[in-house]
């Protein structure tokens, strides 16, 4: 078959345009993923680089926490109280329309050398703000409770994605060999709104996920039964790992097998080590004193006790441990920062229960050295309007801008980023998304977030999706 010249080259110019194509293609689709062992499947993995942190501590308090009436002080909503927001006439939100624009309902103080604006509706952490740094511009794709909590543990908006948690795990693997890797601790009143997907490992491999428990609800099933001797067990054990090795040798090559042994082996190591970690009775009382274990309140004893947890887990080699406040259930009332209709009792109550222990979580790290190579990130969903609904006594869900803030290994301390309006009402200087919060988390644990993937549906799947950008303006 001929061609005449002119098509010649018409066409040779798209197959070279193919071909180029082609290669970059193949080279922007050449991830990094970790080489996981079936048989060892959390064993410990290099970072890609030299990492700041060892492990994560994230606190989460559902419900999406007023960013106005704790940590992002608007001095003009102050002033212009009681008015419309400008520019804004019949504002409809998620719950309905706006009215009048309401300042914050606590006092703002400036807190520490920094001197930071920080409300007393806090005052505990307001006292540790020269260790935080405050990120004012975060933004989210989602003004609904589950598909805003889905973003910020994983990622997406939609189910079935891998929590930040499991990426880690699969990226790092474990420093602990008898302890999970990454533990959820739930809030006393319950989970939050989307639940298991928050500590879920989507399509990773399941070993990826968190393990959820509490200090009050262990993990259950570890307990050895009473009419079993302690030698017996452990008889049984030697006994059960010959069988497996047996069966395994006999069986090469099957990944499966080697993956479900060493499920199996790690339980067995969690039944002797979890009871353990869980045994707060073994901390001082002067410890008990500062978080509030034994507060009269069994919501404030309970979230003490998941906070001192927290800090055992950490020292001994958990890499990742997220601590939520704030429940989908209810409890007091109301479970969550929810908001909507009448902010002020709801927040003195949440408050209440987050703030002491909060703070004496961050002290303790501080006084016993793992704030150095620990990050902890505080975040919620979304924020709140500047607003009030209209005929209620709260404010609606804005993802337009809200604030976060981090401690610990590799941040600037007594540190703010970005800022919202005048108002409080959008991300106005330095935008920041929750893929570039996840893109910094991963940075600081020595990765790089656009080699960390994961084969999936034909897809190179990434926590930060193709967005995100280290926020570099807060790394110390």
């Amino acid at each position: 078959m001929f061609t005449d010249r002119r098509a010649f080259l018409r066409d040779a110019a798209t197959g070279a345009g193919g071909v180029a194509l082609a290669a970059l293609l193949a080279e922007a689709a050449d991830p990094i993923r970790p080489a996981v062992r079936p048989d060892d499947p959390l064993a410990p993995r290099a970072p890609h680089f030299a990492p700041k942190a060892k492990r994560v501590l994230t606190i989460f308090c559902s419900g999406a926490v007023s960013h106005l009436d704790t940590f992002d002080y608007k001095p003009e909503l102050v002033r212009r109280d009681g008015q419309p927001l400008p520019g804004a006439d019949r504002l409809v939100t998620f719950q309905g329309e706006n009215g009048n624009l309401v300042k914050p309902l606590w006092t703002f103080r400036p807190r520490g050398q920094s001197g930071k604006m920080v409300s007393d509706l806090l005052p505990n952490l307001a006292g540790l703000a020269d260790e935080m740094c405050f990120v004012h511009s975060m933004t989210a794709r989602s003004n609904t409770h589950g598909p805003a909590e889905n973003q910020m543990s994983t990622g997406f908006t939609l189910d079935g994605f891998p929590s930040a948690g499991a990426w880690v795990s699969y990226a790092l693997g474990s420093e602990c060999r008898d302890l999970p890797a990454f533990v959820a601790i739930p809030d006393p009143r319950g989970v939050p709104q989307v639940g298991p997907n928050n500590w879920g490992s989507g399509f990773l491999p399941a070993v990826f996920q968190g393990t959820p428990f509490g200090a009050d609800r262990p993990i259950p099933h570890l307990a050895r039964p009473g009419t079993i001797a302690p030698q017996a067990d452990a008889d049984t054990r030697a006994f059960l790992e010959r069988l497996n090795a047996g069966h395994a040798a006999a069986r090469p090559g099957d990944e499966a097998l080697a993956a479900r042994i060493a499920s199996y082996e790690m339980a067995g190591r969690m039944q002797l080590r979890a009871a353990e970690v869980a045994d707060l009775a073994k901390e001082p009382q002067r410890v008990h004193d500062e978080y509030g274990t034994g507060d009269a309140n069994r919501y404030k004893a309970g979230f003490a006790r998941n906070c001192l947890l927290a800090r055992r887990l950490l020292e001994r080699g958990v890499r990742f441990v997220q601590l939520f406040n704030g429940s989908y259930a209810m409890g007091e009332g109301v479970g969550n920062w929810d908001g909507h209709k009448t902010l002020k009792p709801q927040y003195e109550t949440h408050a209440a229960i987050l703030d002491r222990p909060c703070a004496a979580l961050l002290a303790d790290l501080k006084r016993t050295g793992l704030l150095a190579d620990t990050l902890v990130v505080w975040v919620t969903e979304f924020g709140r309007m500047p607003t009030f609904q209209r005929g209620a006594s709260g404010r609606d869900h804005n993802p337009r801008g809200f604030t976060v803030w981090l401690a610990g290994a590799g941040v600037k301390r007594g540190f703010s980023h970005g800022a919202t309006d005048e108002f409080g009402y959008t991300a106005a200087e330095n935008l920041t998304t929750i893929y570039d919060l996840h893109a910094t988390v991963l940075h600081l644990l020595g990765l790089d977030h656009e080699r960390l993937s994961f084969y999936h549906n034909g897809v190179e799947r990434r926590l930060t999706d193709v967005h995100g950008h280290v926020i570099r303006a807060i790394l110390a």
